[in-house]
């Protein structure tokens, strides 16, 4: 099953997810998303989605490494672009100053990674090579195999895993990529002609005058 299918399948849980190697470092740089319009919402909510678009909550360091993890999750492959590439890192800031209780975990979170990288291999992870990166994602990817030890990270990862996903496929990309097309005008030519021969009605006054 490919990545995108199995992300798919486990949707908003906090199931395992298996990463395959990508070199992260080669992908472009996220897309800055703008506030989005959404109908029905009133002028007093409009303004603070504004304030928050406007406002920074992690750092430059913090948003590179959010980046490179959330690229880890959904990378870029033939049928659409990676998580940045889509805005998942700003959806992410978004969604920590929307919900402050948010920001705790996630800044801990990075944190977290990046002490790991240290402890195992003397640099910060953006120093790693993409093997290194993902023998750390490794660790925290599967919460039923995780050591004790990781446990931080694996809840980490688990909150990182489904705001990438809803950040993703909630873009115009992430609908594509599921191929979801929604309600769409459609074209009636009438009915069908083997239909109206079956019943008889080919030549019914009603049907030739819609004609």
């Amino acid at each position: 099953m490919k990545r995108r299918d199995t992300l798919k399948a486990l949707s908003l849980t906090s199931l395992g997810l298996a990463v395959a190697p990508t070199d992260v470092a080669a992908q472009k740089k996220p897309v800055k998303k703008e506030p989005p319009v959404t109908p029905g919402r009133t002028p007093e909510e409009v303004e603070r989605d504004k304030k928050l678009y406007a406002q920074t909550f992690f750092t430059a360091a913090e948003m590179q490494l959010l980046t490179v993890l959330v690229d880890i999750i959904l990378p870029a492959d033939g049928r659409s672009g990676s998580a940045s590439q889509a805005g998942v890192p700003a959806f992410i800031e978004f969604m920590a100053k929307d919900i402050p209780s948010y920001q705790t975990p996630l800044r801990g979170g990075l944190n977290w990674i990046d002490h790991r990288a240290k402890h195992l291999f003397g640099v910060g992870f953006m120093a790693l090579k993409p093997a290194q990166r993902l023998e750390i994602i490794d660790e925290i990817a599967y919460p039923e195999e995780a050591a004790e030890a990781v446990k931080p990270g694996v809840a980490f990862f688990n909150r990182l895993r489904d705001l990438t996903v809803t950040g993703f496929y909630t873009t115009e990309m992430g609908f594509k990529d599921l191929d979801y097309r929604g309600n769409q005008p459609n074209a009636w030519d009438g009915v069908p002609q083997e239909v109206l021969d079956k019943y008889g009605l080919k030549n019914d006054p009603l049907y030739d005058a819609e004609k």
